[in-house]
């Protein structure tokens, strides 16, 4: 398990006491991104809604560099957005908008590891 080493500790960090966990968040993005419209479940897209909106909002709490990088503050937004509840899919959003969701969450999530990856000095994801 890759684990960011930053000098803080986990509280500093997160709040909720656990380190990112650079493996399993590039894991499950990667099993969203293999979610397929044709042969996924409704109830299957539904189960990783949490997962990736969870991982997406750890991410948004670290330092990432916004304070010197507008590309880094324009992400940061995006983000904000996806993990709102107000904006997460509900049973009531169509099937294609809950897929699209998913896709925009996971690769969202997916450059916001990166960028945490690189200014942790952990190596690529």
């Amino acid at each position: 398990m890759t684990v960011a080493s930053t000098g803080k500790t986990a509280e500093d960090i997160e709040g909720d006491g656990a380190p990112i966990d650079v493996e399993a968040i590039s894991s499950q993005t990667t099993t969203v991104l293999g979610l397929r419209m044709d042969t996924t479940t409704r109830a299957a897209m539904d189960q990783q809604v949490p997962a990736i909106a969870g991982h997406l909002n750890r991410l948004l709490q670290q330092d990432l560099g916004a304070d010197v990088d507008s590309e880094v503050r324009k992400l940061l937004r995006e983000g904000t957005k996806l993990v709102d509840l107000t904006r997460r899919p509900t049973p009531e959003t169509p099937t294609f908008g809950t897929f699209l969701y998913l896709r925009n969450a996971a690769l969202l999530t997916r450059r916001l590891l990166w960028i945490y990856a690189e200014r942790n000095g952990l190596g690529a994801p």
